[in-house]
């Protein structure tokens, strides 16, 4: 076969070039969503739900006429098959033809692994939950954001709390899950109250493995070490293991338990929650937020999603639907601003990095690193006689700018050069009042 002339393959070249342009502009049949989550295993407690939250979004999406007329199609991955089914399942779908977009995941321990294989491929992923800070950090991804927050805003909350409601405890243990989450939130948490507080005494640091059946040890040391104040950032199946078998030796009665990640137990576990107990509800998304329970937009899905489920929405749930209206409001957005011709990955990108968004809380921004700037919501268990379980009153907010470093710093150093009079800031809110 001949060389073609330069003249010829020059057009050649300029002829490939518009196609693949053309390709990536033409409104497609649809978008395809490859989307994670935890359906199986101890955490599918909380996974799950979050999935019956997306499938539910997205057919009301949909029947409300989709993105300018394109549907989204979802396909799942069970992220608890392990890492290496977890990844090899990712490529697949991240590679697969056609317009798409990755929504993943729920693990911390996935995210790190994931987000270079997303920005490898140019494929848009949202870390739809997800907390470790240290995933975007440092990085500088084009392709990869994180929708909800992330540990450093999720801790320097819990710690502000933790000192409103109980400023003059001495002791503290820790009893998290043995993993990224659990280690990153504790270096976060103690290096934050260390600066806010530096008198506190750490006297116990437990790690029990992920999914652990059973948390006999480490109560049965809490019981001889009575720490005035103790912290767990466990979440799904771990957590309420946890905090039954510490409630039946009244352990949530003789110290103060801070629970980051609680919100997504309490109706699990009804009673065995008593009265005063700090809960987090990462980020500040509740059902029964007096500021939400009469917003159209909330107080409709939170209905639609009991009938449903026969659950309240948790705080996977919320992050779900954020993570959903971003991606969609990016792609509304970038149509409005492109005169109605069909965004690339590029400008889809774009638009991402400096999105205002809203899903049923407060409203969020994007920040230009990637990471979504959104306020924290923090209360105590109280009982009431029209809930079965433990509600969440005395409500503080502490916004996204109290509790965020700003872009470019490393959350681990920025905590240590926070000061004790951060705890009396008047970003701080009262809720409801």
């Amino acid at each position: 076969m001949k060389t073609l002339t330069r003249p010829l393959a020059a057009v050649l070249s300029l002829w490939m070039v518009a196609a693949c342009a053309l390709a990536q502009t033409e409104r497609p049949a649809e978008i395809k969503l490859g989307m994670s989550t935890f359906m199986t295993g101890s955490a599918a407690v909380l996974g799950a739900p979050a999935k019956a939250a997306a499938d539910m979004w997205i057919e009301d999406f949909n029947a409300q006429g989709g993105v300018d007329g394109v549907k989204l199609r979802q396909t799942w991955i069970d992220e608890g098959q392990g890492a290496d089914k977890f990844l090899t399942e990712y490529r697949r779908l991240a590679q697969e033809p056609g317009e798409k977009a990755m929504l993943s995941a729920i693990s911390s321990g996935y995210c790190g692994a994931l987000a270079p294989v997303a920005e490898d491929l140019k494929v848009i992923n949202i870390l739809w939950e997800c907390s470790s800070e240290k995933v975007l950090e440092g990085k500088k991804y084009r392709y990869v954001f994180r929708t909800g927050p992330n540990g450093t805003l999720e801790m320097v909350a819990a710690v502000l709390h933790l000192l409103q409601v109980k400023p003059d405890f001495k002791t503290l243990a820790v009893v998290n899950q043995d993993y990224a989450w659990g280690r990153d939130s504790w270096d976060l948490f103690r290096n934050t109250l260390l600066a806010l507080k530096p008198d506190v005494k750490i006297v116990a640091e437990m790690f029990p493995k992920f999914g652990a059946p059973d948390f006999s040890a480490e109560v049965t040391r809490l019981q001889a070490l009575r720490p005035d104040v103790v912290l767990s950032t466990a979440w799904g199946g771990d957590l309420d293991t946890f905090l039954r078998q510490a409630s039946q030796r009244g352990l949530l009665k003789s110290s103060q338990f801070v629970l980051p990640l609680a919100d997504s137990s309490l109706e699990r576990l009804g009673s065995a929650v008593p009265p005063g107990v700090l809960v987090g509800f990462v980020g500040d998304g509740y059902f029964a937020d007096p500021e939400f329970v009469n917003d159209p937009k909330a107080r409709d899905f939170v209905k639609k999603f009991k009938e449903k489920t026969g659950a309240y929405p948790n705080f996977a749930v919320y992050h779900m639907v954020q993570a959903l209206e971003a991606l969609t409001g990016a792609y509304k957005k970038s149509l409005q601003a492109n005169a109605g011709k069909w965004p690339t990955t590029e400008q889809l990108a774009s638009t991402l990095r400096s999105l205002e968004y809203r899903g049923l809380s407060r409203p969020i921004r994007m920040r230009e690193d990637g990471q979504a700037m959104q306020g924290q919501l923090y209360g105590v268990t109280q009982k009431r006689s029209d809930y079965p379980f433990p509600q969440v009153g005395e409500l503080m907010f502490y916004p996204a700018e109290l509790v965020a470093p700003p872009v470019g710093a490393i959350s681990d150093a920025w905590v240590k050069t926070l000061r004790p009079d951060l705890v009396q800031s008047k970003l701080i809110q009262r809720v409801g009042k």
